[in-house]
């Protein structure tokens, strides 16, 4: 007997997934930026982050699903990347 087919995510649980990936991946970047500039006189630089781990409060599915639309990349190990529009 095999396991009852889980419903594909709503519109609207992949566009709050899609909205939480980019603020965090944003926090991310701003975190690490802050981290780069070392002194007062050094002008900072630009993260290299390109590829995160998405929030874990949205099933793996509703990833999946955001990668078959063509929204996200899948990187590996559990890392996504976020596809310039």
């Amino acid at each position: 007997m095999s396991a009852p087919e889980t419903p594909p995510p709503s519109k609207e649980e992949l566009k709050a997934a899609l909205k939480a990936f980019k603020k965090r991946l944003k926090l991310t970047r701003l975190d690490d930026e802050s981290r780069l500039g070392g002194g007062h006189l050094s002008k900072g630089g630009s993260s290299g982050i390109v590829a995160i781990m998405p929030p874990n409060q949205f099933s793996d599915a509703v990833w999946e699903e955001l990668v078959k639309q063509g929204k996200l990349k899948y990187m590996g190990d559990g890392v996504y990347r976020l596809v310039e529009e």
